[in-house]
């Protein structure tokens, strides 16, 4: 899916990182030099005034920023700081935290870095996920009650229930269905069929869309299973998905996952969701089971989609991969022990804990977040949070809801 897709493009709208470093020495004309040495001295910006001037500017101005960050970033840093006042409350103050900074708001925070010029210029700057202020987990499940359409939460201590919310209703989960692939892919390497060295040849009628760099790799390339894996869980890689979910068989995948039946790779989702293919979509979600395996049948003879072709509103929510908190919580669970799990840890900080594993999803209209850790106490957690509605998802403050809710199980 179009996954860390949105999931990693809606972090990167309020986490963006650009750093541009510049060598060489600037090189000043002696009447310049003269002209600099009589003209009174200026208060050199300090990157702690630099975020203040962020968050109490009524308008940002260009000249804040080196041009090749601005050249950088998806969309405009006041939007990012509209978006960030929107889901967090009116602003409050910077604190210094050694070399990083926390901006304060009414209702949150947000871990920051920024990096500026010899100019007093914005050159790198970092929104890290952004943290709802909750006090307790009734307080969080009072807060992720409000959002509009569908949400389910599951938070779990040592296998206990610590808090739920629809936790047995099951949701479409975006990309998160790929824990299901690499369950059945552990199994089969647990039972001697597979291994993890096994070396697969990337086919053209595997290829998807983005997210991910393998669509864009020759035919026949050769990869490890275990690099498939590791690109599917931590860019959520959705070439290498299809390629594990032939290369393990949608039998395999749909024996852990019997709701999801028949089992869809991510290139026929999108093919059904493309506009030229609606009297497909229609026929899909109209049909039973067998039915629905004639129409992939239909699909997997077409070309891929364009990338154009997918639209950035909520389209046929139904047809999905779905999956109820507590199902989330039981597949990492399973695979938590993996290595790969741990390579992108998601909106959690590692640092605050001893291990984690995480997997996400999202598209128009559906975002989860499904996270197991282990705590520095020795505690096990896992946490999983989806939200589905057919308008457009807040997915700043459902991020900030869902971290604020990790803070307080530390």
């Amino acid at each position: 899916m179009r996954s860390l897709i949105r999931f990693f493009i809606s972090i990167f709208l309020i986490a963006i990182l650009v750093i541009v470093c510049t060598k060489g020495i600037p090189i000043v004309q002696a009447a310049e030099l003269r002209l600099a040495q009589v003209q009174p001295s200026t208060q050199p910006m300090t990157p702690k005034a630099a975020i203040e001037r962020l968050f109490t500017s009524k308008q940002i101005q260009t000249d804040w920023f080196t041009p090749s960050f601005l050249s950088q970033i998806p969309v405009s840093p006041q939007q990012v700081i509209e978006s960030l006042k929107t889901a967090l409350g009116a602003y409050q103050g910077v604190q210094e935290i050694g070399e990083d900074y926390l901006i304060i708001f009414d209702r949150g925070s947000v871990p920051t870095k920024i990096v500026l010029d010899a100019s007093g210029r914005i050159t790198g700057l970092l929104f890290e996920a952004p943290r709802a202020k909750l006090s307790s987990l009734n307080e969080a499940i009072a807060q992720f009650k409000t959002l509009p359409g569908k949400v389910s939460l599951l938070v779990l201590e040592d296998n206990k229930e610590r808090a739920a919310l629809n936790a047995t209703t099951s949701l479409a989960v975006g990309s998160a269905f790929k824990l299901a692939v690499l369950e059945a892919l552990k199994g089969q390497i647990a039972s001697g069929k597979r291994s993890w060295s096994d070396v697969v040849e990337l086919q053209p009628n595997w290829k998807s869309l983005p997210s991910g760099i393998l669509q864009n790799w020759p035919d026949g390339s050769r990869l490890t299973v275990e690099t498939l894996a590791a690109l599917m869980i931590s860019q959520s890689d959705n070439t290498a998905t299809d390629s594990l979910i032939y290369w393990v068989g949608k039998e395999a995948i749909e024996a852990v996952t019997s709701r999801n039946r028949p089992f869809l790779t991510t290139r026929e989702l999108f093919l059904l969701k493309t506009d030229q293919n609606e009297a497909l979509l229609q026929r899909y979600r109209a049909g039973d089971e067998a039915q629905r395996r004639t129409v992939l049948n239909e699909v997997n003879q077409l070309p891929p989609p364009e990338l154009t072709a997918i639209g950035s509103s909520p389209k046929a929510l139904d047809v999905e991969w779905f999956f109820t908190a507590q199902e989330l919580c039981s597949l990492i669970e399973k695979v938590a022990d993996l290595p790969l799990m741990s390579i992108n840890p998601g909106v959690a900080r590692a640092k605050d804990w001893q291990r984690l594993a995480f997997k996400g999803g999202s598209e128009p209209g559906v975002l989860n977040l499904t996270t197991w850790l282990l705590g520095k106490t020795g505690k096990r957690y896992c946490v999983a949070a989806t939200w589905n509605n057919d308008e457009s998802l807040d997915e700043v403050r459902f991020m900030s809801l869902y971290n604020g809710l990790l803070e307080t199980l530390k």
